[in-house]
């Protein structure tokens, strides 16, 4: 399993999103309040955002607590759109930069929060890694995010015991999934937060029910049900 967040308002730092909060990713790498799977997330780490409409990406596969070079200059990388993720790698998936989320087309950034069987997935040329989310990536992408909510339905009935936490944002708008795991949603003055777990205190934090597809543009929040929902 592993923990991730989304940004999609003012310009913030990266600081600001995963390091400074009480119960940020930093945290939640060692010490996750709300993972039903796994203890820790120390098994890599990645930071998306968005340079204009270019998502940059900063990847690890150590973990985050011990990541001078980011804590450095966290504070100074700023963006209206961001994608940041720690990891838990499944048993027998590869410890590699390029197996941790965020992934991309070149236009979303895409994390996956779960366990899914490669099985049920169709074989992919551009996955940018062989374990299963960024397989699950690639067949997301190759589907269109405005199917997302459809390809996670599909995916969990091909796969009953998979885990389909979506994350995913392409500078202007987020799309997440709750299949499996833990969601909330957090909408300040000046802008949201999507993540796995509250990463504070803060009252406003709303839980998003199970099997849900959250959309979010600079106007709105909607919380739909996914097909296979109660």
């Amino acid at each position: 399993m592993c923990r991730h967040l989304g940004w999609l308002g003012n310009p913030v730092s990266l600081s600001a999103l995963m390091l400074e909060p009480a119960h940020g990713l930093v945290v939640q790498s060692y010490a996750p309040r709300r993972q039903k799977h796994g203890l820790v997330n120390a098994d890599g780490w990645g930071a998306g955002f968005f340079d204009g409409d270019t998502p940059r990406r900063w990847r690890s596969a150590a973990p985050l607590w011990g990541d001078a070079s980011f804590a450095s200059v966290a504070p100074a990388i700023r963006s209206t759109c961001v994608v940041a993720a720690v990891r838990s790698a499944s048993v027998g998936m590869p410890v590699e930069p390029s197996a941790s989320a965020p992934f991309t087309d070149g236009r979303w950034l895409l994390s996956h929060n779960g366990l899914v069987d490669r099985s049920v997935l169709p074989a992919s040329s551009t996955a940018e890694s062989v374990v299963d989310s960024a397989v699950l990536a690639a067949l997301i992408f190759h589907r269109g995010l405005d199917a997302l909510g459809d390809t996670v339905a599909e995916v969990g009935a091909a796969d009953p015991g998979a885990r389909l936490n979506i994350l995913a944002a392409n500078g202007s708008r987020v799309l997440a999934t709750t299949w499996g795991d833990t969601l909330s949603v957090l909408r300040t003055d000046d802008g949201v937060v999507v993540a796995s777990e509250p990463y504070d205190d803060d009252p406003r934090w709303e839980d998003v029910p199970d099997r849900h597809l959250v959309d979010v543009t600079d106007s709105c929040v909607k919380m739909i049900p996914l097909k296979g929902s109660a």
